[in-house]
């Protein structure tokens, strides 16, 4: 039984009818290696097979929330007695042709639907009746049970290195014996969680509320500097230093992506060459993530001049960062931050856009390098539990007033650089499936490195994007652009 941290919680705090907090992935595969092996023919029960033994290695797969008695204290991850596979892991079948574009709808439609919090946060689907007789596995799973990086090893239960399965330990201890916590145990639990907060909170709160106002959109709240003094004053009383550099004045451009979204999703993905990426990033001396920043400011230039809605101004995009010091096995909390950093979508020329993305990535590490990492966890840690969820959707509504925080998500999560399996069949690529909010935006770029190329996966809100395949393509010519020019 393990609780929630506060910035966990806040993922569950903003699900409204419009937004949901889970994250997934997109698995294409090629079948026909799970034949080399003597499968008899790949599906539900050849990944069932697979999966089921490997539940044990994943804490999330079988851990169900708590809520404390009157919110008393943020919810516990408990081990459901009732988990069953069946619910979670399901099957479909595309319409023929079952073209890349059907299967990005179908994937839209289900990455909109919210999870049942009565089980684990966690659903599956085997994918059949792609064209060229390909096959997929798509998974999601709520973001206030992982981060990129754990999600990325929770993954890593369902993948091989080769065709054939491999043999993992069996569970040491039958699984569903103790039942569910009585709820006087929880009441205890949370009464002296509620005992230690107070002293948690003298000891990071002084120090992260000096950062206030270098937030992004801390000008939409009123009192943000004030309240940025005050506490750099209670700092420096208690000894911590205070900030040595002078925020960025940031200020993200209205678009067609930013406001308020719906409910409805598209979904598109598609991959680009990790060698391509690495020549650009050696021609100018930049890292593979600047390349990408770059990559993804050409798209969005291209699409907002199809829009008649290019900004002169850079958009601001915000950039998740891990905070992981260590590998914890079994520890899935999540442990982000946020930095963000400007894309030049409004510079024409291509080598003068991507040397000014490459500055815009520097100043951004500079600037998030100046605060505490935990930030987020520190001012989550401030919202009393009992009116979090009423204080996250404020915060959303004041964040999508006059004045925009950031434009969109980008982010890059590292992967395995060799072909993997699933139940047999090859990995030809990994799509990431993130979500979109009022606060974020109606788009999110997100992509994972796989066996040498970049797999990116696109999810927007229909009515502000409804044209997020011509971003796939958009993205592939901006890196034929820029390959051209170092030739």
């Amino acid at each position: 039984m393990q609780q929630l941290s506060a910035l966990d919680a806040q993922f569950l705090n903003v699900e409204s009818p419009t937004t949901v907090g889970h994250v997934g992935s997109l698995i294409v595969l090629d079948p026909a290696a799970a034949e080399s092996v003597g499968a008899e023919g790949w599906g539900l029960e050849a990944v069932r097979n697979v999966l089921e033994p490997r539940m044990h290695l994943a804490r999330p797969f079988r851990q169900r929330l708590m809520e404390l008695p009157l919110g008393l204290g943020r919810p516990y991850w408990v081990d459901d007695p009732h988990f069953d596979i069946e619910f979670h892991l399901r099957e479909l079948a595309l319409p023929a042709p079952g073209t890349r574009e059907q299967l990005g709808e179908q994937i839209a439609r289900i990455h909109a639907r919210p999870l049942d919090r009565r089980r684990p946060l966690w659903e599956a689907y085997v994918i059949t009746g792609l064209e060229g007789d390909k096959a997929a596995f798509y998974s999601k799973i709520h973001h206030a049970a992982i981060d990129g990086i754990s999600g990325a090893e929770i993954l890593e239960t369902v993948l091989d290195v080769s065709p054939e399965p491999r043999e993992v330990d069996a569970e040491e201890q039958a699984f569903g014996t103790e039942g569910l916590p009585q709820a006087a145990d929880l009441v205890l639990r949370g009464l002296a969680a509620m005992a230690l907060n107070p002293l948690d909170l003298l000891r990071t709160v002084p120090r992260s509320l000096q950062y206030v106002d270098r937030l992004p959109g801390a000008a939409n709240f009123p009192g943000a500097h004030l309240v940025s003094e005050t506490a750099g004053l209670v700092g420096r009383l208690l000894g911590q230093p205070p900030p040595e550099v002078d925020a960025r004045d940031l200020r993200a451009p209205q678009t067609p992506m930013n406001g308020r979204i719906t409910a409805h999703r598209r979904f598109a993905f598609g991959s680009v060459p990790l060698a391509e990426v690495k020549r650009v990033k050696n021609h100018f001396g930049l890292t593979v993530n600047d390349v990408v920043m770059a990559l993804t400011t050409g798209a969005l230039r291209r699409w907002l001049l199809d829009h008649d809605s290019l900004p002169s101004t850079p958009l601001v995009a915000a950039v998740p960062v891990s905070i992981r010091t260590e590998h914890v096995p079994g520890e899935h909390a999540n442990q982000i931050s946020v930095m963000l950093a400007e894309l030049p979508t409004h510079v024409a020329d291509p080598v003068e856009r991507v040397k000014l993305m490459g500055a815009s990535m520097q100043e951004a590490k500079r600037d998030f390098d100046a605060v505490p990492a935990s930030l987020l966890q520190d001012l989550s840690a401030l919202v009393p539990t009992a009116l979090s969820g009423l204080a996250a959707r404020a915060v959303f509504r004041l964040a999508t007033a006059p004045g925009l925080l950031f434009n969109l998500f980008v982010s890059n999560v590292p992967g395995p650089q060799l072909p993997l399996y699933v139940a047999g069949a090859r990995v030809e690529g990994i799509y990431p499936v993130s979500a979109v909010t009022d606060i974020t935006g109606g788009l999110n770029i997100t992509l994972f490195s796989y066996d040498g190329a970049l797999d990116f996966g696109l999810i927007a809100c229909r009515e502000m994007v409804p044209d997020v395949w011509n971003l796939i393509g958009y993205l592939r010519d901006a890196l034929d652009e820029l390959v051209a020019l170092v030739e």
